[in-house]
């Protein structure tokens, strides 16, 4: 039997809490929407929340609270989901997409300093692979910053910080993603790292900001916010994350020290394992078809990591503008990884990893 590239990690107890919402006929927004907010918020530590029932959506309040002017430029990464696109120029607003670095996926200070030279007046920064980019540089290039934190939610950044009397000088200081730009969103769509099958949270770290967005979401539709029976399986995914997130670190050491047999790579991350794991990509030294044929025979299913991505929506002439994305839109694949997998599958991976062609 085929192993899938994506699965769900859905168990007894979400299953009963989206039965319980069924029997009570609670469909709509109420009381299992607060308990989700009030998770999310207790887990990264923001302010304010509001849960919407898509991410697309939830940017739209972004952009009211922030009174951003009609057709400003707006960056996002070329390796981002296609929706930070298309949300980016149906809200009225120009998409100004940027390349990444190779090593990482991720946008790098360079590359959204340049963006700033180019007209860049937001950037709204889709934290891929769970990995997080340099934040705290980007952050103090004065750019409003909106976090996608739908792969990263968990991870946390080491902050070195000397205290005003020197006593904990250099201490290591953790912060967690989410809680760096002026709004977070964390996408629970069905390959997400927390899925609600379909639906988001926004987030503001600080009351500040809160403030102002809470002027907006308070006056939402109902048909905005994200209904009880979404919110009861985004509520127990949170409750369960570090669960599922303690089995996805396992099986992912697996995988990395099968890889680094072969001549394939991953993305290079923080040993201290503060990054979330999200999925396993590689990035090919061959071709993606002699992998996935390869892959396929041994009944594994490999899909190409950015194949739902910005760049995937643009022209061919366009793409070629970006030439780190579109070498890793070509060239990176994700293969299965997920707590629900089992030990027989995840060795069975594990050796095609350590030989792939």
């Amino acid at each position: 039997m085929m192993i899938q590239t994506f699965s769900s990690t859905i168990r007894r107890k979400e299953m009963d809490a989206v039965l319980t919402c069924m029997v009570d006929e609670k469909l709509g927004p109420g009381e299992l929407n607060a308990k989700l907010i009030q998770t999310v918020k207790e887990f990264v530590g923001c302010d304010g929340a509001v849960a919407f029932r898509s991410p697309a959506i939830a940017f739209s309040y972004v952009l009211r609270a922030l009174d951003i002017p009609a057709e400003a430029s707006v960056m996002i990464s070329a390796l981002a989901p296609a929706w930070h696109y298309t949300a980016v120029k149906n809200f009225g607003y120009t998409p100004l997409v940027l390349d990444v670095d190779e090593a990482s996926g991720l946008v790098t200070p360079e590359i959204v300093q340049e963006g700033i030279k180019n007209g860049g007046r937001l950037l709204l920064i889709h934290e891929t692979m769970g990995i997080l980019p340099n934040l705290e540089e980007i952050i103090a290039t004065g750019i409003p910053v909106i976090e996608d934190i739908s792969h990263s939610v968990g991870s946390a950044y080491a902050l070195a910080r000397s205290d005003e009397n020197q006593s904990a000088k250099n201490e290591e200081l953790q912060k967690k993603a989410g809680m760096f730009g002026l709004y977070s969103i964390l996408g629970m769509e069905a390959n997400d790292t927390i899925t609600a099958g379909g639906g988001a949270v926004l987030m503001a770290p600080k009351r500040r900001e809160w403030i102002v967005l809470k002027k907006f979401t308070d006056a939402a539709p109902e048909t905005d916010i994200l209904p009880d029976m979404n919110s009861a399986l985004g509520f127990i995914q949170m409750k369960e994350f570090e669960r599922n997130e303690k089995a996805r670190k396992a099986i992912f050491e697996i995988f990395q020290k099968s890889l680094m047999g072969g001549k394939n790579k991953t993305f290079a991350r923080t040993s201290d394992g503060s990054s979330t794991i999200w999925s396993f990509p590689v990035v090919l030294n061959g071709s993606f078809k002699d992998v996935k044929q390869y892959a396929s025979r041994k009944e594994i299913e490999i899909r190409p990591a950015y194949e739902k991505s910005v760049i995937s929506v643009l022209e061919e002439e366009e793409q070629s503008k970006y030439i780190h994305a579109k070498s890793l839109y070509l060239r990176c694949v994700l293969f299965p990884l997920y707590p629900r997998l089992g030990s027989e599958s995840a060795t069975k991976i594990a050796k095609v990893l350590g030989t792939l062609p």
